[in-house]
């Protein structure tokens, strides 16, 4: 049944691309955060995606062959997955306000690294690869609603 190792990883674009789309709100929720518990101003994060290889192992396309595979012994079909969320290592925004709490000895604050358009753009780029995967799961089951037709 190929067409689940497809709905994995379609399922996967999906799920990797709401967590960018997840961590973008979380940057424009803190772009003004001046103190956070590790101590300075928030920074902004970013996410890291990796390829998930579709090979098999050879145990697995042994089992297959000889008859005795099972979804266990199957290798996954591919896809994406969240590497890792990395912290973005740029300068804070430095903003003269010797009223604030937060302000240094020359009343600067250090603001967080965050800049909107940067997360507007990401944010629109997570929603169209989301709409483009949700497209790809929507075609899917339309041939998969096919196939079935077919074998009435």
């Amino acid at each position: 049944m190929a067409f689940l190792s497809s709905i994995n990883v379609v399922a996967s674009g999906l799920t990797a691309q709401q967590m960018r789309l997840d961590v973008v709100s979380e940057n424009i929720t803190n772009s003004t955060t001046t103190r956070t518990e590790n101590g300075g101003a928030y920074r902004r994060k970013m996410v890291t995606f990796e390829a998930i290889p579709a090979q098999e192992t050879f145990q697995a396309a042994l089992a297959r062959v000889s008859g005795t595979a099972s979804n266990e012994n199957r290798g996954n079909g591919g896809g994406v997955r969240v590497a890792q969320i990395v912290e973005d290592p740029s300068d804070f925004k430095m903003v003269y306000d010797p009223t604030h709490p937060d302000a240094n000895g020359e009343g600067y604050v250090a603001m967080p690294n965050v800049d909107m358009i940067k997360e507007m753009a990401d944010a629109m780029a997570a929603t169209q690869a989301y709409a483009a995967n949700v497209t790809a799961l929507n075609t899917l089951k339309a041939v998969i609603a096919k196939g079935l037709e077919i074998g009435r």
